[in-house]
């Protein structure tokens, strides 16, 4: 089977996101988030939005996350309406969309500019 041509793929883009409140585990606060970004949207959104969490671009309180670019504003205002995590209290704040990974990283989160050079 071909893969699709450039101009016909579905755009996506990167949005980098800060949790501020207490000590919190990676794992568990990867599930809540997932958790409450499907109760938003609901699952056929979430898989339509093709909602991925970057593993290997966690660091400390700062992540990021792959949506689709059509879906963007939805997953901006699930973000907004995490309030725990763990039962603890939190605040997700958006802090900046890219259409490259790369770029999100060194320009976002300080921690990984080092590492992508």
């Amino acid at each position: 089977m071909k893969p699709l041509l450039p101009s016909l793929r579905e755009k996506k883009r990167y949005v980098v996101f800060e949790i501020i409140g207490s000590n919190f585990h990676k794992k568990k606060a990867e599930k809540d988030i997932i958790s409450n970004i499907l109760g938003f949207i609901g699952e056929l959104g979430f898989s339509r939005a093709n909602i991925r969490l970057i593993d290997d671009c966690w660091v400390k309180n700062k992540g990021i996350i792959r949506v689709n670019v059509k879906y963007l504003d939805e997953l901006k205002f699930s973000l907004g309406l995490i309030k725990k995590i763990d039962n603890k209290k939190v605040i997700v704040n958006v802090i900046g969309v890219s259409g490259i990974l790369k770029k999100a990283k060194i320009k976002f989160m300080e921690e990984l500019k080092n590492a992508t050079k």
